[in-house]
């Protein structure tokens, strides 16, 4: 039976406290559709090609972790125009939940990559716009670190850039999913032995290096995929929906 779309966007917005949250776009419903739905899609990034995607599979409903006007300009070009006539031919209604999702503490992607890899969450750490989004992460007994490595390539599917500068096993770690290499000073600072996040940056290497810590970078994407499908899982859950999660993979 559909279920009204403001009702799971409700849900949505409490659940991850999304409206405490500064960012970079608006958190939440970023575009009308339908009022009602009985299919929802979720995806890490809003794309032309995941917008056609949930088209033919009947949805009326599409959230993402990075939305429409994550990182747009101040003006519709061509390619933006596209996506939004995607989603206004198709009434399709589009919500984004971005910070919120990193930092949830049971769905969001950080606290999720840690129960991936097998690691208890100890605290918090890596303030983002005045909210600390990922997580401390520790090892029993520690890890070594390629075993660190095989655990994260089995996780998210892809083998990580593994920078590995710690002599000792890791005990540790210190997650943030997305672009986070710039954190790096701010692990050190917490004494932790390692730095899990998406994509690698040039000056995060040296800093890396001469800290003494492991940094691992397997890709923005791929650390981005957790949170988002759990949270179209609670939905259907909830509400008694059809999900499918269109993983559009992206190397980096």
């Amino acid at each position: 039976m559909p279920t009204e779309i403001d009702e799971i966007i409700n849900f949505c917005d409490t659940l991850l406290d999304a409206a405490a949250f500064d960012d970079w776009s608006p958190n939440g419903l970023q575009l009308p559709g339908r009022t009602e739905t009985d299919t929802i899609v979720t995806g890490v990034t809003a794309r032309l090609e995941l917008f056609e995607a949930a088209a033919d599979l009947g949805a009326g409903l599409v959230i993402t972790h990075h939305g429409i006007l994550h990182g747009a300009g101040g003006r519709i070009d061509r390619l933006q125009a596209a996506r939004l006539k995607a989603l206004l031919t198709n009434d399709l209604a589009l919500a984004q939940y971005h910070l919120p999702l990193d930092a949830h503490p049971e769905i969001g992607n950080n606290a999720l990559l840690a129960k991936g890899l097998g690691a208890e969450v100890t605290g918090r750490c890596c303030a983002v716009k005045g909210r600390e989004i990922g997580v401390v992460a520790a090892f029993a007994g520690g890890i070594e670190a390629n075993e660190l490595v095989a655990r994260v390539e089995a996780l998210c599917g892809r083998p990580p850039l593994a920078l590995l500068n710690c002599s000792s096993p890791i005990k540790r770690l210190g997650i943030v999913s997305g672009a986070a290499a710039s954190s790096v000073p701010a692990i050190a600072e917490l004494g932790l032995d390692g730095l899990l996040t998406g994509e690698p940056s040039e000056h995060a290497v040296p800093l890396a290096a001469e800290a003494g810590i492991d940094l691992i970078c397997a890709g923005h994407h791929a650390t981005e995929t957790f949170g988002i499908k759990r949270l179209g899982e609670l939905i259907a859950e909830r509400y008694g929906l059809t999900h499918q999660f269109v993983n559009i993979d992206n190397p980096v």
